[in-house]
């Protein structure tokens, strides 16, 4: 099997970019190992703090937050992190060509029920005119990363990336401690009738949402009847859907009227925008392309439409 080592040097990936993404790799396997730890670990459960979301967090996302923040301080190629957990950027290695932004644990509220669970990744280029930890540093489009993924804490722990124009999956070895390809080229199915929603949401979306979703699950035809997946992290239903088929959606709702878009443009839609239209699907908010948004506030949020191009399509209300 193929080492992610090996598949980036023959994909003649920029060296830099490379000790970059291993940087990464190695906090996930910490994470990874914390998390295999379950409770005897004691990360489990609430801690007394929010983060700047406004978001209760748990004990294991300021660890991972942490973990990730550590080691990508101390790469030479890193000049600024973002991340989920942390207020502003912080700035880390002046001059350096890389800016990485993460949600350190996607799907925490799945930690102490053993469920999936998350890091989500993107990389870009940084900016030579700005200031190295200025938020204007990350003010681009999805079409500017570099490179984006996903590692995945399940039975297994699963690495999912894009780079080069290519997505491929990686498997961790926790014997040897290395990421093996377990599949190579990565092609999203099409036709999979699966969606994936918060159907808690329902009386929440617009009248268009409400009878979209009613008209999959209730269709005149009953053979045409599509089910729903939800796990209750983007990042095992992204995974799902890159793996069968289908389509997720996150979509705008007057739940909380201040806030009517729930997940974020820099480290969660970027990324994943990324990996689903490397693997041949489309990724949209409820405007346009998700690739093509323009990044205007660090913590921005934006809803989400991504899968198998034909059901994006579908639930484009224009």
């Amino acid at each position: 099997m193929q080492s992610l080592e090996d598949l980036l040097v023959d994909l003649d990936v920029d060296a830099k970019l490379q000790h970059v993404i291993h940087s990464i790799l190695s906090a996930s396997k910490e994470i990874s190992f914390r998390v295999g730890m379950g409770a005897i670990s004691g990360v489990h459960g609430a801690a007394e703090t929010e983060n700047v979301q406004g978001e209760t967090q748990k004990k294991l996302d300021i660890i991972s937050n942490q973990i990730l923040l550590d080691i990508l301080a101390k790469n030479p190629y890193v000049r600024s992190v973002a991340s989920e957990e942390e207020d502003l950027p912080v700035a880390c290695k002046s001059g350096a060509p890389y800016l990485v932004a993460y949600d350190p644990l996607d799907g925490s509220s799945n930690i102490d029920i053993n469920g999936q669970i998350g890091t989500i990744f993107t990389i870009l280029p940084a900016k030579d005119n700005v200031e190295d930890g200025a938020v204007e540093q990350y003010y681009q489009t999805g079409h500017d990363q570099v490179c984006a993924g996903y590692v995945l804490y399940g039975p297994a722990t699963i690495l999912l990336i894009a780079v080069q124009g290519e997505i491929h999956e990686f498997t961790l070895d926790k014997i040897n401690k290395e990421f093996y390809q377990t599949k190579a080229n990565v092609s999203l199915p099409h036709g999979t009738r699966e969606f994936a929603i918060n159907m808690a949401n329902y009386h929440y979306w617009s009248e268009f949402y409400q009878k979209t979703i009613t008209g999959l699950i209730k269709p005149e035809s009953q053979d045409k009847t599509y089910n729903m997946r939800w796990n209750g992290a983007m990042v095992g239903d992204v995974h799902r859907v890159l793996t069968r088929g289908g389509v997720f959606l996150y979509p705008s709702d007057t739940k909380n009227p201040a806030q009517p878009a729930k997940l974020r443009l820099l480290y969660e839609a970027f990324p994943m925008a990324m990996l689903v239209e490397a693997a041949g699907g489309k990724a949209n908010t409820e405007d346009g392309s998700i690739m093509q948004t323009e990044l205007s506030e660090l913590h921005q949020r934006v809803p989400v439409l991504i899968g198998d191009g034909d059901l994006v399509s579908r639930f484009m209300q224009s």
